[in-house]
This record gives structure tokens, sequence and C-alpha cells, in this order.
């Protein structure tokens, strides 16, 4: 296949509208490469695409249209070609929708904008002040490269009006350049923190794998506080030494800010980042540096996965057992599992860190596919925290409360000694369920079948499915008996009334995604939290993920028990995580933490499995549980699900389905259902899922594409197929 194509030659170009065909146009003068970005004339629009391979040469000649442009961008790389195309396959996305994920910066077809950078200049000022030395210093230090205003202040501890007398004087020079400029180097020879015996055996094997130049992926599995972030950023650093590029992906925006300090500290710089708190200006620089080369290191969330890298050398996935890995609408798929994929097609290495690894990835290092690495020890003098149930069936508690008498007096004794208490329950807002005591109804959403969730903070009922909110009603929307509404059971905004109720001298602070309204908001709140502004914190999963708060030292879990409900496969599994993950917030510096479940069900084996710490013991029996049903990972699973406005239509096309499938009996394959989904009704649309179980070797994509792929379906109606399902709503 050709790299070239001169002018007049046909070329294919993919695009990311919605199409699913490659087509043919002629290349623009001067020519153009393969891979190269252009933008091209679709009906009376013009839309961005990829030179994609030669032209198919089966439409008429005299209708195809020139490449309108060819962009000043880096063009897509061979690997990256072919990792979308693999991804595709895998996940059976359209093409189309694949390339929407690599293209996703703003902007891309624009001129380069010009923004105002600062150098060192020729003249001397007239006089010298500690804070004009401290500006010309940081200038000498970095060999003359250019700063923003705001980057050169911060770097030298000044304001912007020290820098503009230097610039007034001549010793700053202040030059226009274009907006999209490369991110400044880290310095590799900058000293780490020392690492412990058991953080540089773990170092060596990571770097000499990136030493080789070759693919492989390494399970980090260290407990809470071991010093992870260390090791791999060790193997970062080597990484870069070779010349190559970093990617660390993170499952949630808020734990960038901590991370992005850690890597200040470590390499003298910021990494690029790229996720959905940047901005546009921010998002458009990383994309076209990631592919010119300038960009050393990008720290993101999974889209980053699908950035145009020039030499991607290794990918850490960092709490890589997070469920926010799995993208759940658009193109299904999973960035832990894509970043192997895209590794293998990069003679790259991976490195999957977590304290509790899923069990995929724990039996992929069992039975040998990954490399393992452990850390069994916390850093420095901090410990694992003691872990001890409190079974509610023994405790004097009311009705309407939920902190019960001995988790009060864990919490006072810790007010006491000017120490910090985590309360975790995993549920957003004020009460799961608003109900009303005259006829029973309970509050639903107009267009999901879901109960709205009351949101006291906000004076409002929101559906957590769909984000339609209502005001609360004074009247029951069913009967109109007024004063009758009532909230049942506990969110954190409810448990934060009680706590405030209980420790009105404490200082509380509650974390919740939806109290935010930015990233920015979160993360300020966050690290407020870890400089000691709090006495109590209340949370739900966000502050499960990787924290550091050094003042905690008791975690309460409200309902332990909550995670065990329902028949999901992964139920344990999350519950076994969450609670470890939770519990190890507490004790990560000098004084010893402690971790308390409120649970029913103390004698639940997933229970006993987290006090006793028997971390290997659980995904034994787990794995032993899921091989003797064929589940994963010892069996393959996708799900799919009919959606339309109209019921029947949607029931109609599953049972269709589910008679005709034959393609998945083929390769040993059962189908179950069809069933209404979980939630059978979200914005408007009736959902009726199938499941399809195959043995673990079996050629499911294939068989998929011949059940479901000749498929012409009349308006409305959408199906959606989603390769190892993570959730089952």
């Amino acid at each position: 296949m050709p790299d070239y194509f001169e002018e007049g030659t046909l070329v294919g170009v993919l695009t990311a509208e919605p199409l699913d065909r490659v087509l043919d146009y002629k290349a623009p003068e001067g020519g153009c490469w393969m891979g190269a970005f252009v933008v091209v004339p679709l009906g009376p629009r013009k839309v961005i695409g990829i030179i994609w391979g030669p032209g198919r040469g089966d439409w008429d000649p005299a209708k195809v249209r020139q490449v309108a442009k060819v962009l000043d961008v880096a063009p897509m790389r061979a690997e990256m070609r072919a990792f979308l195309t693999r991804a595709g396959a895998y996940t059976l996305t359209p093409m189309s929708a694949m390339l929407r994920l690599a293209t996703r910066a703003p902007g891309l077809a624009d001129p380069p904008s010009m923004k105002k950078l600062y150098r060192l200049g020729m003249e001397a000022p007239d006089r010298m002040t500690d804070a004009r030395t401290r500006v010309l210093a940081v200038l000498e230090e970095y060999g003359g490269l250019a700063f923003t205003q705001k980057e050169l202040a911060e770097m030298a501890g000044t304001s912007a009006s020290v820098i503009k007398g230097l610039v007034a004087q001549g010793a700053v020079e202040e030059v226009d350049t274009p907006r999209d400029a490369p991110y400044l180097p880290l310095d590799l020879d900058r000293p780490g923190k020392p690492l412990t015996e058991s953080q540089a055996a773990a170092v060596a094997p990571l770097v000499a794998g990136i030493g080789d130049g070759t693919y492989g992926t390494t399970l980090l599995k260290g407990v809470t506080g071991s010093g992870k972030t260390e090791v791999y950023l060790e193997a970062v650093a080597e990484c870069l030494r070779q010349g190559r590029q970093a990617l660390v992906l993170l499952p949630e925006i808020a734990l960038t800010s901590e991370f992005l300090t850690r890597v200040k500290a470590r390499f003298g710089a910021e990494p690029a980042e790229w996720h959905s708190g940047v901005t546009m200006t921010e998002r458009r620089r990383c994309w076209r540096m990631v592919g010119q080369g300038a960009a050393e290191l990008v720290v993101g969330a999974r889209s980053a996965l699908y950035l145009p890298f020039r030499d991607l050398g290794l990918i850490v996935v960092d709490e890589e057992h997070d469920t926010s890995y799995k993208q759940e609408d658009g193109a299904l798929y999973s960035a832990r599992d894509m970043a192997v994929l895209r590794a293998s097609l990069n003679d790259a290495q991976v490195v999957l860190a977590s304290a509790t690894p899923s069990l995929e990835s724990w039996w992929n290092a069992e039975s040998g596919k990954y490399a393992r690495v452990d850390l069994a020890d916390r850093f420095g003098a901090a410990v694992m925290p003691e872990m001890r149930a409190i079974d509610m069936r023994a405790e004097d508690l009311p009705g309407n409360r939920w902190v019960s008498p001995t988790l009060q007096a864990a919490v006072r004794a810790r007010l006491a000694r000017g120490e910090q208490s985590l309360l975790f329950l995993n549920r957003r807002g004020y009460a799961p369920v608003t109900l009303c005591r005259a006829c029973g109804e309970q509050v639903g959403c107009d267009h999901c079948d879901a109960r709205m969730v009351e949101h006291r903070f906000q004076k409002r009922l929101m559906c957590h499915q769909c984000g339609e909110t209502k005001p609360m009603p004074e009247a029951c929307p069913s009967c109109g008996v007024a004063g009758k509404m009532a909230a049942v059971g506990p969110g954190v905004e409810r448990l934060a009334e009680e706590v405030e109720a209980l420790f009105p001298e404490a200082r509380m602070a509650v974390l919740s995604s939806d109290l935010f309204g930015s990233a920015r908001a979160l993360k300020a709140r966050i690290a407020e939290i870890a400089e000691g502004e709090t006495d109590i914190i209340i949370g739900t999963q966000l502050v499960a993920k990787g924290h550091n708060f050094p003042r905690l030292t008791l975690v309460g879990v409200i309902d332990a028990d909550l995670g065990l409900q329902g028949s999901d496969l992964r139920a344990a599994e999350r519950t076994f995580q969450l609670m470890r993950q939770v519990a190890g917030r507490a004790g990560r510096a000098e004084v010893p933490g402690v971790a308390l479940l409120q649970s029913f069900q103390p004698e639940h084996p997933v229970i006993r499995a987290i006090l006793s710490g028997d971390e290997e013991g659980f995904w034994r029996a787990e794995a032993d549980e899921r091989r003797a049903t064929g589940m994963p990972p010892f069996g393959r699973l996708a799900g799919i699900v009919v959606s339309s406005p109209d019921a029947a239509q949607a029931f109609d096309l599953a049972n269709h389905l589910a008679r005709s499938d034959a393609p998945i009996t083929a390769i040993g394959g059962t189908v179950y259902g069809p069933a209404p989904a979980p939630i059978a009704r979200i914005r408007g649309r009736h959902r009726v899922r199938l499941l399809v179980k195959a043995p673990r070797g079996a050629p499911i994509q294939g068989a998929l594409r011949d059940w479901v792929g000749g498929l012409k379906l009349p308006g409305a109606l959408r199906l959606s197929v989603d390769i190892d399902p993570q959730s089952f709503y």
C-alpha cells in the first residue's frame, strides 16, 4: 500500500460521519500522505477525515470530488489506524464512531492562533529587586525557554507587574507565538523520593521491560498507601529516558490535582492533561503536541487512549479495577482492555495498578498472561487500618437514624484528639425514595422507570438515570394530599444532617460529585480536607479513589451490606473492592487507623473476607465460583439492549432475535431472554435485554455480526451490543 498519493490519485477517506464506509476523493494539489488529516466536501458541508488508503474506484469518476485541504497536523500513524480498526472489530463499533473518539479535539481545522510568551531579553534592568532576580533566574535556568505570563509568575513567586516592568526595560522579551506550544520538558535527572527496598524491587522489572522495547503487561498490586505511584513514576521516567511517551490514566478528574502536584515534584514541570475538566484550548494543544511528540507525559481520563501519540512506550492504568474505565454509552469499551490492545500494537508496556484488582486482571496474572509485582507494606511508618464490623442487630438505634452508638463514640474520640473521621455511604442526594404517606405513591421520573432522588441542598428531585429534575412537591402528584410527602432511606445529604445534629461543634464536608459545579471546585475542597480544615468527611465512592488525607484515622461505613443486594455478577467483587479501598483512606500517616463497617449480616462471606484481609483467598473463591458457572474471565458475555418508545416494538425485535439464535448456538453459546431491563424505561425509551453467554475461546464477535448485522431497524428502534458488559441495568 503506498504511503504517498500524487495529485489526482483516488484516495479513500474515512470520516466521522455515520456512513460506515470509506469514501473516494481525488488527492489535492501537492498530493497527500497515508494517515493525513484532511477536510473533504460531503454534500453541502465540509468535514474532517483521514486518508485511509487507496480509493476503491467503484464510484463514477466524473462525480469524485477533490480533497479540499490537508491539515497541518501530524498524520495518523499506522499503529493508531490498526488500533482503531482492532478496537472497532472487538467492540463491534462502526469505524466512523471509532474515528470520532480519535478526533475529539476542538478546532483541528482552524488556523493556528497566537498567544504572548515571555523569554530572556538582551538588556539588563536599571535596578534589581529580589522579585526581578527570581524572574531572570527562572528564565536562565530553563535555557531561554519561553513561558506564559502565568507560568513565569508562578515559578518565580512574583506578580505579573514585575514581569511587565522587565519587559518595558528589555530584560524580558514578549513574543507572539502559536497557542499550541510544546509543553515544558520534564527533568528526568531530578531525584524522586527515596524508595523502600520493596519499592525498588518493584521498580526493577518495570524498568527492565521498558528497556527491552517490547510489549508486556504487569499487575502492580499494592496495599493502599504502599507507594504504587512512586513506583510507576520511576517507570515513567525510564520510558521518557528512552525518548518515548507515557500515558497515565486516572479514573476520576478529582484525582488529577493531587497527582499533578506529585508529578511536578518528581519532574519539575506539569504534564499534559486530557479530560473534561480542561479548557477547549488546552485540549486542542494537548492533541496537537502529542502527535508531534512535544508532550512527553499525558495524564488523562479513559478517552486519552485515543490521542495520536507519536511513540507511546508506557500506559499506566491507575486503580485499574475502577468501573469508570468502562464507557457505557456511544462506543462501549473498557479502557483497561483497550490499553492492553494499544500497547501490544505499539511495543509498549502496561502497568495495571490497584490495591484491589479486578478478577480479570488477577486471573491474567495468576495464569501467567500478565506479570505481577506486589507491594505488601505501607510506605514509612504507616500501617494498614484495623478493620471491625459493627453488628447493627445489636445496636440500639431509632428507625430514622443511621450512625450507630458505637460509631458515634469512635467519631467523638477522634474529635477529642484533633483527628479526622470519614463516614461513607454510597448514595448521592438526601433520600433515595420520596413517598406519599396518604396513598403510598413513590415519586418517579416522568421519562424513566426509576424513583427520583431528593437533593435537599438543591431543593430538587433528580432522576439519576436521565438527569431530569423537578421541584420538591408540597402535595402528592398522585392523590393531591398536601403535607404527607416523606423521605425514605438515607443519602449523604441526610447523613450530613444527622451528623450535624450529633456533632454540632465539628467542621463537616460532604464529598459527592453532584454537589460541585466544576472540577476545579471539587479539587479545591479535597485540598482543604487534606490540609486538615475538616473534622468529619461524609462521602460517596468519590472518596474511595486515591485521596490522601494525612489526619484521617477513622473510616465508618454506614451500610456495608448495600452492594451485596441484587443479582449482579460482580456484586461480591465490587463490594470487596469498595470496602477495602474506602477503609484504606484511614491511617495513611503515623497514627494508626480504624475502619468500622456497619452491617446487618457480618457473617456474610464477603464481609468476613473484608475483615480478615485474606484477599488472595477471596479472589480464589470468587474465581472458583465463576469457573463453575462459565462466567468471565472463564467465559464470554455480550449484552444486547433493544430500545424503542414503543414497548411492543422493542419486544418484537428481541423475540425475533431469541428465535433466530443459530449463529450463537453454532459457537456453543446460549441466548438468555428477552426480559425487561432492570430499569425498563430511560428517557422515554422502553428497554429490553438479552444476554449472550459463550465459551471463553469462542469467536463471539463474528457470531454477533452474523446474528444482528443484517437487521434493518425501522424508525426509532435501536439496538446496542456491549461486549464484556460490566453492568446490567
